[in-house]
């Protein structure tokens, strides 16, 4: 069976607007393609996403539907703009909502999480890009996720106000760390299912 991977941007902006954010991960996705890698991109700008740590929150919270989403996938990537050298706020509250579901299990009784692969991938104007990857990549590992190596795509441009990623298509830096994402992510998802990490010790 295809591997499937969920992309979930935490762009401030609907998909009313352009997002840097969705042109990188778009980037992300024609790598996917070529590795036979089912992809899906959910921009949680677009949906009412309730506060809170847990896994479905009030009436009308639409979290569990994304969240559903995620647990039939293999694969889930992270990605952000940098607002004050920090992720963005929806891109909070997504882990919050994940770390809700930390405590619920497979049927080994490990994480649901587990055996599941993360990443991450953010653009900006401003300083931020390993803080937040490192925030996020953590943030992940914790609850369950498997990080490779190197899954930490970025670009970042001038300090300031100048041309966003979509403008500049990125750079041979940029290019190389989404293709490194892309088939580190792809590789280890593989491995995982062939070989799960075994439940002795796992266990919650």
């Amino acid at each position: 069976m295809a591997l499937k991977a969920v992309f979930l941007n935490c762009s401030l902006k609907s998909s009313e607007e352009e997002s840097n954010t969705d042109v990188f991960i778009k980037d992300v996705q024609a790598h996917y393609e070529k590795l036979g890698v089912e992809s899906e991109v959910i921009r949680l700008a677009d949906y009412y996403i309730a506060f809170g740590v847990e896994e479905d929150m009030e009436d009308g919270d639409e979290w569990p539907e994304i969240l559903e989403l995620v647990k039939d996938a293999d694969i889930l990537i992270l990605g952000t703009p940098i607002w004050l050298g920090e992720k963005s706020s929806i891109a909070t509250q997504a882990i919050e909502r994940l770390y809700g579901s930390s405590s619920v299990t497979n049927d080994k009784g490990q994480a649901i999480f587990y055996n599941k692969v993360g990443g991450a991938v953010i653009t900006g104007n401003e300083d931020g890009a390993k803080h937040s990857a490192a925030s996020i990549l953590y943030s992940l590992s914790h609850i369950g996720f498997a990080i490779p190596p190197n899954v930490d795509a970025y670009w970042v441009g001038e300090a300031g106000p100048g041309p966003s990623y979509g403008e500049t298509g990125g750079n041979d830096f940029s290019k190389a760390a989404i293709q490194r994402l892309a088939y580190n992510t792809y590789h280890l998802a593989n491995m995982l299912k062939e070989h799960p990490i075994p439940a002795e010790g796992n266990t919650l």
